[in-house]
């Protein structure tokens, strides 16, 4: 009878912890952010009229403003940035998906014996700091750099090649940053996967390639798809990668964040900014979650 209560109190505690991370890391930060966007600007520190204070409840209810909002649909500025945003994390995404393929692929059909080498030479970028390597690229892209020195040596061009402070840069970045989180899921997928499926479909007469479209891909959608989000959604928001790399020209909402916090001080219309794109980056989640749940009842059915 006591084994049963305490096993049962431990169940409860293994689900309540994460409920309490989310609560503390997740909920209570977009809460305190959200009323800041719900504020107007002061000279002042910090730089807002403090809204919604629990001493005169009704009143503070009654000061609570929507105009941020307001003035991102009224400036275009905001617009664009979400959506250059938008465009260059899809793309940054669809690349590291088709470098990242084929290196998972590859670590899946590896000897055992080699896997966790090769697992860790994925894993090694993580051990230097993510700011020292996308500097590195600075030195690698610039005109006067290691890639043009290359290709001027080899004779491929005739003149350096202007790469850096565009968006090629910075697509190079992404894809170079986060291509162990498209590598990592997309592996695990295709770990386990039962291979003697290709082979039956090839001893039927089906091609490699079109084995690969009908087996081997549709059976790693789950890690295609996690890999994905673990690059877009951080890719929407990136700031440090379009700031070194892509210079003062480029326009993605982080560097419009920190504009916006930092450079105008002006916290309210910036944690509005804030606030609309976690609400959109929470679209995709809710999509992943509900492909989950449909797939978990096909499997169960």
């Amino acid at each position: 009878m006591g084994r049963s209560i305490l096993g049962a109190i431990t169940n409860r505690l293994v689900i309540i912890v994460p409920y309490l991370w989310l609560l503390f890391f997740f909920l209570v930060p977009f809460a305190i952010v959200f009323k800041i966007s719900l504020s107007q600007t002061a000279i002042s520190m910090p730089p807002y009229t403090p809204v919604f204070g629990f001493d005169n409840f009704l009143e503070s209810v009654r000061d609570l403003s929507f105009d941020n909002y307001v003035w991102l649909t009224e400036d275009a500025l905001y617009f664009r940035a979400y959506v250059s945003s938008l465009f260059i994390a899809a793309v940054s995404t669809l690349l590291t998906l088709l470098v990242g393929y084929p290196i998972a692929y590859g670590m899946a059909r590896a000897p055992t014996a080699i896997r966790p080498t090769l697992l860790m030479l994925v894993i090694l970028p993580f051990w230097t700091s993510f700011l020292i390597r996308v500097y590195a690229w600075i030195g690698i892209l610039k005109p006067e750099g290691l890639l043009n020195q290359v290709l001027l040596a080899t004779g491929i061009i005739d003149q350096p090649l202007i790469i850096l402070n565009t968006n090629i840069a910075i697509f190079i970045g992404i894809v170079y940053s986060y291509l162990p989180f498209m590598v990592l899921p997309l592996y695990s997928a295709l770990e386990k996967m039962d291979y003697s499926l290709i082979e039956a479909a090839q001893d039927l007469g089906c091609r490699p390639i079109a084995a690969f479209w009908k087996i081997t891909f549709p059976l790693s959608l789950s890690g295609v798809v996690a890999g994905c989000l673990l690059v877009f959604i951080p890719a929407v928001g990136e700031f440090v990668i379009p700031d070194l790399l892509g210079g003062s020209q480029t326009l993605m909402i982080g560097k419009t964040l920190w504009s916006e916090f930092f450079n105008n001080r002006d916290w309210p219309v910036a944690s509005a900014v804030a606030v609309i794109l976690l609400l959109i980056l929470v679209v995709p989640i809710m999509f992943f979650q509900s492909a989950q749940a449909r797939a978990q009842e096909q499997g169960r059915t």
